[in-house]
């Protein structure tokens, strides 16, 4: 009786051992289960975080940094997104006469092979600026979903088109370049009768007129008066009735609006090589070695006007004078403010040190912390 309740007293202790080892095994595989679910969780975080990641140029910027900080918990660097993944990419440059522009898109065609992009140049009937309402709308698709031929860069003599008012997914990238208003005047005037030097073959429109932009301004001419310089601002206005009214201040001002909200990036004829610059850090996946380029293949010169001769003091106060050319001249200096911030921010440039190479980019970093929930 003894030997059986001694037994019975093994097999319950044995059955207590046994049982206490489960439950130590099972508390040890949850506490593993959930430190490999809280790992999951991290990872998907800082993945989701990379996805969201898109920085301008990952060979000059360093890479931004995720967590730290207070109760952010330990730093993870984030590697920068290649814009060259960017396959959706298009860039609208509506090239305002008379600014540069020849100059300018050539460098892009020269590099659209070796970056692997398309450029296409818009060609409207009559070189007319306004597109009618269907074309807009045709224009929009088209650019938003020929997705074979993106990325792209499209350039043309058009008025901005608000993508927004025909409800399409695309938001493309706006760029332009303007000029002081009667430097364009005088070099249009002259450009009408003595062509360039791109294509010096062909007979322009007043070819053989040899009235000085000075004699045009003192016979009261219509080739020089001040509201053939209401181009600029119209051009950034875009296609609504007011923005073609010389003088219209309502076009000045949606004209203003339009380039701070719209475009990228707009520069100054008079200091080209910063705007390419500007542009080869911003958008690498179009522009890398553009500056070089610009500088060393002679494109920083190409069609000038054959003969031009500068207007006199006396038609220069004439000009001045007028409303046009005050409205254009502030939408100018507006855009030129501008510029000078965006490129003493990116390149570290003030107006009088044009010899810094990126070293406020490449000195600038961002980073995300306090990510929640963890």
């Amino acid at each position: 009786m003894i030997f059986k309740k001694s037994i019975l007293n093994n097999n319950l202790l044995l059955f207590a051992c046994t049982l206490f080892f489960v439950v130590v095994i099972l508390y040890f595989e949850i506490r593993v289960l959930n430190l490999e679910g809280t790992n999951d969780k991290l990872v998907s975080e800082v993945a989701i975080v990379r996805k969201q990641i898109l920085v301008n140029n990952e060979a000059s910027i360093p890479s931004p940094i995720i967590g730290g900080g207070a109760g952010g918990g330990a730093l993870v660097e984030v590697p920068n997104v290649n814009l060259r993944d960017r396959k959706d990419l298009v860039v609208i440059y509506n090239r305002v006469p008379k600014t540069g522009s020849t100059s300018f898109i050539n460098v892009a065609y020269d590099l659209c092979r070796l970056n692997s992009y398309h450029v296409l140049h818009i060609n409207v009937t009559g070189n007319m600026h306004v597109l009618s309402l269907a074309n807009q709308a045709r224009f929009a698709f088209n650019v938003s979903k020929w997705d074979s031929i993106k990325p792209a860069l499209y350039h043309g003599h058009i008025a901005y088109v608000d993508f927004d008012k025909f409800g399409v997914n695309l938001k493309p990238v706006w760029i332009n370049l303007i000029r002081r208003p009667l430097d364009r005047l005088v070099s249009y005037y002259y450009f009408l009768r003595y062509g360039d030097d791109f294509r010096p073959y062909l007979v322009r429109r007043k070819h053989g007129d040899k009235v000085t932009f000075d004699e045009c301004v003192e016979k009261k001419q219509p080739d020089c008066h001040p509201d053939n310089m209401w181009l600029q601002v119209p051009f950034f206005c875009g296609h609504s009735a007011l923005c073609w009214e010389p003088g219209n201040k309502w076009a000045l001002e949606e004209a203003k609006r339009n380039l701070i909200s719209h475009y990228l990036l707009v520069g100054v004829t008079e200091e080209m090589e910063e705007f390419i610059r500007l542009l080869e850090v911003t958008l690498p996946s179009f522009f890398q070695g553009a500056s070089k380029h610009y500088l060393s293949s002679k494109k920083s010169h190409l069609r000038r006007t054959v003969q031009k001769a500068d207007p006199s003091p006396s038609t220069i106060k004439k000009i001045q004078d007028s409303k046009v050319w005050q409205m254009e001249q502030e939408l100018y200096d507006f855009a030129l403010a501008q510029f000078h911030f965006m490129r003493k921010r990116t390149l570290g440039l003030s107006a009088s040190n044009k010899t810094s190479q990126f070293t406020t980019e490449r000195s600038q970093q961002f980073m995300y912390e306090k990510i929640r929930p963890k």
